[in-house]
């Protein structure tokens, strides 16, 4: 089947529905599988020790850029340097195995398998190649390097397509929901996979839902913060910080203190060392992912500290008063309800982890 074909528009659902269902039930169009080239074919070097395959289907997708030059080179013969290279770079210089990612795309639309099985699994649909890519999300995930930098370049058609398209394949064989791809940043401090290619995100999980005739949930996320960055939420993390006995200023700025406090957060959380795994761009100074989970906790009525002076500051931001006294009251139980209410959210009055993420972004 032509890719076109494979990234038209959604399958129709009839008024009296289809198959029996109701009418705008979800009924999922299977993907054709798209030309993948195998380890083999690139002449990847044999992994060092086993291959960890796992009796589980991934429930995720996680989008990388190699953070490597924007080459001009389409051709299949480059794809297949870049995939060598890649691969050297994690056995020698990470001491990896083999290729951290499962699957690799080039700026030219070649699809290659990363990590040795991973094509095998994916075209069984039962099983799961574990990588190395994303941190703790590695047992749950498929990850996808997208050659080149995106922190300000524009993504070319020709990769957009393929990384479409093997998307839209993994999702289908493996039933995973279409707004759960995600960027390397919404799990680990790291500006992967540039802003460029992250801000097109829920464009490619809205593309893969309406190919397969599925709604898209968007989800939420924890925000990135970088070197100079100023508002409140830098000021929340700096109180947060605070709760947590770090001595950092509160000043709305992420400065060198902060950086270097919220830095601990990260290390102590396995998000230290290379950061963006295919190159060795260092990115210091990064706070975000799942390091936010280790010093926004879960604050219902009753609480009192910094922590929920943390979530004053954020509400009043935001154009929802309350007073900044550190008190978990009833006012604020009020307010955080409405706030849930406007956004969506699950109304309970308590600042769980999805009431984080709206009131940090």
């Amino acid at each position: 089947m032509a890719r076109r074909a494979v990234l038209a528009g959604g399958l129709a659902v009839s008024a009296v529905g289809f198959a029996g269902l109701p009418a705008g039930a979800a009924v999922r169009r299977p993907a054709a599988a798209p030309s993948i080239s195998s380890t083999a074919d690139w002449n990847a070097r044999d992994a060092l020790g086993d291959i960890e395959v796992l009796d589980s289907k991934p429930t995720m997708i996680i989008v990388h850029h190699t953070a490597t030059p924007n080459s001009d080179d389409t051709s299949q013969a480059h794809a297949f340097e870049l995939s060598r290279q890649i691969q050297a770079f994690h056995m020698d210089s990470n001491g990896w195995s083999d290729t951290g990612q499962n699957f690799t795309n080039s700026r030219g639309g070649h699809l290659m398998e990363g990590r040795h099985k991973s094509l095998a699994a994916l075209q069984g649909g039962t099983q799961h190649v574990k990588g190395a890519h994303a941190g703790e999300q590695n047992s749950v995930s498929l990850g996808i390097e997208n050659e080149g930098t995106y922190t300000e370049a524009s993504v070319p058609d020709s990769l957009w397509d393929s990384l479409v398209e093997l998307c839209l394949y993994m999702v289908s064989q493996y039933g995973i929901e279409p707004g759960e791809i995600y960027g390397h940043r919404d799990y680990m401090s790291t500006a992967c996979p540039g802003d460029v290619l992250y801000a097109r995100l829920p464009e490619l999980r809205q593309t893969v839902g309406a190919s397969l005739g599925s709604a898209v949930v968007q989800p939420s996320t924890w925000p990135l913060l970088r070197p100079g960055a100023q508002g409140p939420t830098v000021t929340a993390l700096q109180v947060l910080l605070g709760a947590r006995g770090l001595a950092v200023p509160v000043d709305g700025v992420f400065g060198e203190a902060t950086q270097r406090a919220a830095g601990g957060v990260s290390a102590a959380r396995a998000g230290s060392g290379p950061s963006c795994f295919a190159s060795r761009v260092a990115e210091p100074g990064l706070f975000g992912g799942l390091a936010w989970e280790d010093v926004a906790p879960v604050l219902g009525a009753g609480a009192a500290g910094e922590a929920v002076r943390a979530v004053q500051v954020l509400l009043t931001s935001r154009g929802h008063y309350v007073p900044v006294d550190g008190v978990f009251g009833d006012r604020v139980v009020s307010v955080v309800r409405d706030f849930q209410a406007a956004n969506g959210l699950a109304v309970s009055g308590v600042v769980d982890q999805a009431s984080w993420q709206r009131l940090l972004s």
